[in-house]
């Protein structure tokens, strides 16, 4: 590897989205390959980029309306320029029809193709279901971390207390964690995870057969709070509600209808923790 070039996160961000030349790939790849910590965080990233994709690509496939279409609105600005350019006294000849169809692209880049673009952001944002979202991000952040027999965790059962004030600082709420070993699950700690709404704090439990449970918890934009809803990607299932402005996500490699009794246990302990 190149020393004189350290891996950044710039190269992490760009490797995730396949802008890295082939020689720099490879330096990345050789990196993650040494640094475990480093290369969840990457498979993080890919998951969260691949989710967004996935709930983004209506929107990307609708076509573009007829009004925006650009030969159209080249050709209408070219009109109106061109009446404008044979009523000006001391036009030159033949500088009209190219200046005309100059502003009428930069009409399409500045007007019309930005206002494409804003329809998109917004529909993208209204077409999003919130809790779907959390379902996605703790689903994801699950197979990332659960599947980790060394260090799914980064602070541990023993460090609860601390856990917990370290990761109400980060999301700037209270946080607070069920016990569900009447249930037959252990807490086994928990850390900070990245999601497309900012950081989340991620919770784990096992059982004595050693199967892992975990749930997610972020705020959510809205304040109020929403009913428990069950989501199952393929073998992961998940319950996912909210309360007080904080959204929670159970998930596993279970049924949604087995983890919900999990999910009503915990939603109860929390209601009266915060």
């Amino acid at each position: 590897m190149n020393a004189g070039r350290p891996i950044t996160e710039e190269d992490f961000q760009a490797y995730v989205d396949h802008a890295l030349d082939e020689r720099r790939r490879a330096e990345v790849d050789e990196y993650l390959s040494t640094h475990p910590d480093a290369a969840r965080r990457v498979a993080a990233y890919a998951a969260q980029r691949e989710a967004l994709r996935a709930a983004l690509a209506p929107i990307a496939e609708e076509p573009v309306p007829h009004r925006l279409n650009l030969a159209r609105l080249v050709e209408a600005r070219q009109h109106r320029q061109a009446r404008s350019w044979l009523s000006t006294p001391g036009a030159a000849v033949g500088a009209g029809p190219w200046r005309n169809i100059a502003a009428a692209v930069a009409l399409v880049l500045v007007g019309g193709a930005g206002g494409w673009s804003m329809h998109g952001i917004a529909a993208g944002k209204a077409s999003l279901n919130p809790e779907t979202m959390l379902t996605q991000e703790a689903m994801d952040n699950y197979r990332v971390y659960a599947a980790d027999a060394v260090r799914p965790v980064e602070m541990h059962a023993g460090e609860q207390e601390q856990l917990l004030r370290w990761v109400s600082q980060r999301l700037d709420r209270k946080v607070a964690v069920p016990d569900l070993s009447a249930s037959g699950y252990r807490f086994m700690g928990g850390r900070l995870v990245a999601t497309a709404h900012g950081p989340g704090a991620m919770f784990f439990y096992d059982d004595s057969s050693g199967n892992r449970i975990a749930m997610l918890v972020r705020p959510m934009k809205q304040d109020g709070d929403a009913p428990m809803t069950e989501h199952q990607k393929d073998d992961v299932g998940g319950v996912t509600w909210c309360n007080r402005g904080m959204g929670y996500s159970l998930v596993a490699d279970a049924s949604a209808q087995a983890l919900h009794p999990l999910a009503d246990e915990a939603r109860r302990q929390l209601r009266t923790k915060i």
